[in-house]
């Protein structure tokens, strides 16, 4: 291991946009196809690694449905989200705000509190083992109607103690943000924070949809908005967050090339920009690999990754005393690498 690839490591950082869904490794796929007796259409781990070679977000959404289909009880959910953390905490996370997908399990008849009971038991063992806490967003399906997104938000009704925010994700391109204003003002009104996937495969003007009609707190890639300048003044402007996910940008053909990666060009014009890696078992790399990815091809500085780390924790839903206590702890790991 390299000094930088050590520094990278050890600094401590936060993930804010983590689908823990697409957390679930070939392996883990198999294995939890076993125990609940589910067919999947792959005949081993290398067939499932081999289909990875999409080059659009609706191919790999649709691989990440199927595989979903073995997650059956409370169990399978905490073994998916404990097999994460892990992963997580040799990465140097100490904080991670875990998007989950609950109406891809309750439309096939898998109950709300399976879901939850399990990820939340897993959330607890990872604070418990690793000092790693963590958050949860409930995210709607934007391929699936406002209606759709009202009745999962009634079904959380019970955990919303226990659920940080709201999120937009799934096909972006057709299913603009405005689509989802009215149960984002709902979110809103209990107390929740907002956030939204905009400006990965949809326009610049989905950013400022999700701005502006939904009231996010943050963004979830953002990467169009550089395509229009105002916007990304107003967004540097705002200090608003930017969820950025390198790999899940090479790999879904966001970009076409790590070495064009935006992230110094965020960074320079003022943005907020942070590391995350989105859909890791899917896109080939947890944070670490994302972070060595990008300061590999765009020269990053120690400099600069000290700034991406800290804006993880400051865009974090986490109160302010914790995030001071976490910018401590990053200045003084610097001072010990100095």
């Amino acid at each position: 291991m390299t000094d930088l690839d050590a520094f990278i490591t050890g600094l401590p950082k936060a993930e804010l946009h983590l689908h823990i869904e697409g957390s679930l490794e070939p392996e883990l796929m198999f294995a939890l196809a076993k125990r609940n007796g589910v067919e999947i259409p792959y005949a081993s781990v290398e067939e499932v690694r081999a289909a990875y070679a999409f080059t659009r977000l609706q191919d790999f959404l649709d691989i990440y449905y199927a595989g979903a289909m073995v997650l059956r009880t409370r169990q399978d959910f905490h073994d998916m989200a404990m097999a994460y953390f892990e992963r997580a905490a040799s990465d140097g996370v100490v904080h991670a705000e875990l998007m989950f997908d609950p109406q891809t399990h309750t439309d096939r008849g898998i109950a709300f509190a399976e879901v939850i009971e399990g990820l939340l038991s897993a959330m607890a063992e990872a604070e418990a083992k690793h000092g790693l806490t963590s958050r949860l967003i409930l995210s709607f399906l934007r391929h699936l109607s406002e209606e759709a997104a009202f009745e999962t938000l009634a079904m959380a009704e019970p955990w919303l103690d226990r659920i940080a925010a709201v999120g937009l994700d799934s096909s972006e391109l057709g299913h603009p943000p405005v689509k989802f204003a009215q149960v984002f003002a709902a979110a809103r009104a209990k107390g929740l924070k907002l956030t939204a996937h905009a400006g990965e495969e949809g326009p610049p003007e989905y950013v400022y949809q999700a701005l502006d009609l939904l009231k996010v707190d943050r963004i979830d890639h953002g990467n169009r908005a550089l395509e229009d300048e105002g916007l990304t003044r107003r967004l540097a402007k705002l200090g608003m967050t930017l969820t950025v996910c390198p790999l899940s940008n090479l790999k879904l053909c966001v970009i076409d090339d790590i070495a064009r990666h935006p992230i110094d060009a965020m960074l320079q014009g003022g943005l907020k920009a942070t590391i995350n890696s989105d859909d890791p078992a899917y896109f080939g790399g947890y944070i670490a690999d994302n972070y060595r990815a990008v300061a590999a091809a765009r020269g990053l500085s120690r400099e600069d990754l000290v700034t991406l780390a800290r804006n993880s924790f400051t865009g974090s839903f986490l109160p302010a005393e914790a995030i001071e206590g976490h910018l401590a702890a990053i200045e003084a790991f610097v001072a010990g690498h100095g």
